[in-house]
């Protein structure tokens, strides 16, 4: 008579098979793009069968969350990782770090970058569980800012009304500590990160500038003089 597996090893064999489908999904991601995520094309990869897999996730939709709050925890911990490594009273050598280390993950991940600020996929609504991963990498760079404007207090400009009172609102995912004309400058901010990479993963800087890593630079400097003085 054949023993049960012992509870610890059926759980580490669950959470390999798991970061195996998840793996397999990922390269999925590269060749097929988001929207044509398949778990039936996962299972024949993995030569599963489709119901095998559906154990592991309920349906395509729990498969992209997986997907999605991977990468966002994983471009969070990197930047939140380059961020603690420097002086906390480096503002602008820390804003470089997180500029960097965001780009690194980015350029070293495109199409999981693509996957959470690219175009949203096709009949997939993110669910709550997203919102605090979401919010990691940017965090830091709003605690940055919030660090700069007490040790060097400085005029922000305060949004106005509809805008404040939204950014108000936001509290229980920055934890009330930041003024919203921090968030608003901060947001503007990341979105102008973002655009960079956008525009650089999506080939729109070929035959343009060749210099991008100096590129990229010179706008991290540019934006941290005109935020953080």
């Amino acid at each position: 008579m054949t023993e049960p597996a012992a509870p610890g090893i059926r759980a580490r064999v669950r959470a390999e098979l798991t970061d195996a489908i998840k793996t397999t999904a990922r390269a999925h991601l590269a060749s097929e793009g988001a929207s044509a995520l398949s778990l039936r094309a996962v299972a024949r990869e993995l030569e599963m069968a489709s119901s095998a897999v559906y154990r592991y996730f309920p349906s395509r939709e729990a498969l992209l969350t997986a997907l999605i709050i991977d990468a966002y925890n994983t471009v969070g911990e990197q930047v939140e990782a380059a961020d603690a490594a420097c002086d906390r009273e480096d503002h602008h050598g820390r804003w470089a770090a997180i500029g960097s280390a965001f780009r690194g993950w980015a350029t070293t991940n495109p199409h999981e970058f693509a996957l959470i600020y690219g175009s949203p996929v096709p009949g997939y609504a993110a669910p709550e569980d997203t919102i605090v991963p979401a919010t990691r990498a940017t965090m830091v760079m709003l605690r940055l800012l919030a660090d700069a404007t007490v040790d060097a207090p400085r005029v922000l400009p305060e949004p106005e009304e509809r805008l404040r009172l939204e950014l108000e609102s936001m509290d229980e995912v920055v934890g009330g500590s930041i003024p919203p004309s921090i968030i608003a400058v901060g947001l503007a901010a990341w979105a102008e990160m973002i655009g960079f990479i956008t525009l650089e993963l999506g080939g729109h800087f070929e035959n343009v500038v060749y210099e991008r890593d100096a590129l990229y630079t010179h706008t991290m400097r540019a934006t941290a003089t005109r935020l953080l003085g």
